[in-house]
């Protein structure tokens, strides 16, 4: 798996703003550790032997200040509690809550943030035997003293003195058990959190280059539709306006009716190009009809080519079957440019013919054209275009010059097997 890809395994870093809660929940186990102590030694907790109140300051500190750095330095956090939590008991200092506490959330940092999960087992396991091994002492010691200064009686089978030192080993394990379960379980949420957010990063990438191309395509399409208007028309009128220029001044009457036949193309294309904005400012799928094109428009394009002197003839081979309209679009746009290629770069005696071939799972157009069959060393705007549809359509397309003279666009299309339509003449 790649690493754009792959799971995160490492949590996310702590924030400034973590790193300052930290400070001051310090500083707030400090105070109440303070007062803990205080108060602790004024309830005799331990008896009148107990160090003094200075002891209780330093303490404290040494308890409570390893809390401010925990996220930034767990594990040395949470050694420094755990000494300072075993000093204070082995000293008998008056305090018995706030070490529990700091000792319980240094414990749990441990396994909610060390990203080196076998380093955080084996602290978390030395201070949890340590503890342990701390407790069975001071049982042990419990257990030989004297009966008077232990405080609860050891007379029966089951006597509180027992019932008071498994109620001390069940409450550690309790305590170790859920610092330890609970630092685990922060550390995989975590993992899940820093897992969903590189996932969402990923997706607003892919969103964005999603959104990059469909631009991209767009442009491309654009420019096609409009290389396929703008060229057939233009070069309808360069040819109608070539013609004029040569009678203008022996045939008047020739002249107007190339004249007739610019003007013609002209609002020709201006026609099609209204449609083609038209179908741009609709929404997908919204397309009106009167802006698309279809295999029918195929006999328009070929009485357009005999009009502006090439002659063209145009077969329909087959029943004609449903053909989806991007297919019909892009089928009459290659034929479009077919013919005006044909007409710009066949020569003055060149000819055309234009076949349309319906089969019962395809539908295949061919255009031919006799005259020059030179071709340039790099494909034109057209012949990328054409390529481009046939790519689009699902087809394929041959595109090239014949052997025995001229040009031929061959491009053919795969459809789903349907109902056969209304059957179409044949025209020459």
């Amino acid at each position: 798996m790649s690493d754009s890809t792959a799971a995160p395994t490492r949590r996310i870093p702590a924030t400034a703003r973590e790193h300052r809660s930290d400070i001051w929940l310090a500083a707030g186990l400090f105070v109440a550790a303070v007062l803990s102590t205080a108060l602790g030694a004024a309830a005799g907790v331990f008896g009148e032997d107990t160090p003094g109140m200075e002891w209780g300051l330093v303490y404290a500190a040494a308890l409570t200040a390893p809390l401010a750095v925990r996220r930034r330095y767990p594990e040395i956090a949470a050694i420094l509690v755990a000494l300072a939590f075993f000093v204070a008991g082995s000293f008998r200092l008056p305090e018995l809550y706030v070490g529990n506490i700091a000792l319980f959330i240094a414990m749990y940092t441990v396994g909610a943030w060390v990203d080196d999960r076998r380093r955080a087992t084996i602290v978390r396991v030395v201070i949890i035997v340590g503890m342990f091994a701390w407790l069975l002492v001071t049982m042990f010691q419990a257990a030989t003293a004297p009966a008077d200064e232990v405080g609860f009686s050891r007379s029966g089978a089951f006597s509180p003195f027992v019932a008071f030192m498994l109620m001390q080993l069940l409450v550690n394990v309790a305590f170790f058990g859920g610092a330890y379960y609970m630092g685990d379980r922060a550390y995989a949420a975590a993992l899940q959190r820093a897992a969903l957010q590189h996932r969402t990063a990923e997706l607003e990438h892919e969103r964005e280059v999603t959104a990059a191309q469909a631009v991209a395509l767009d442009r491309v399409r654009i420019a096609r539709e409009l290389h396929d208007v703008v060229a057939h028309h233009v070069s309808a009128m360069g040819v109608q306006a070539g013609a004029a220029r040569a009678v203008l001044e022996r045939d008047p009457d020739a002249t107007r009716e190339a004249l007739l036949g610019v003007e013609a193309s002209a609002r020709s294309a201006l026609d099609e190009l209204h449609q083609l904005l038209e179908t741009l400012r609709t929404p997908a799928g919204e397309t009106p009809d009167a802006s698309t094109v279809r295999l029918a428009d195929i006999e328009q394009l070929v009485e357009h080519a005999r009009e502006n002197r090439l002659p063209t003839t145009y077969t329909v081979v087959g029943d004609p079957i449903e053909v989806p309209p991007v297919v019909q679009v892009n089928m009459y746009r290659v034929a479009q440019e077919a013919l005006t290629n044909a007409r710009r770069h066949g020569g003055p005696d060149a000819t055309a013919d234009v076949r349309l071939r319906y089969e019962p799972d395809a539908v295949e157009l061919e255009v031919a054209n006799t005259g020059r069959s030179s071709a340039p060393v790099r494909a034109g705007l057209g012949i990328v275009g054409m390529r481009e549809r046939a790519a689009v359509s699902g087809g394929t397309i041959e595109v090239g010059p014949r052997s025995r003279g001229g040009y031929l666009v061959r491009l053919r299309v795969p459809v789903e097997q349907s109902a056969p339509a209304e059957t179409a003449g044949v025209s020459a």
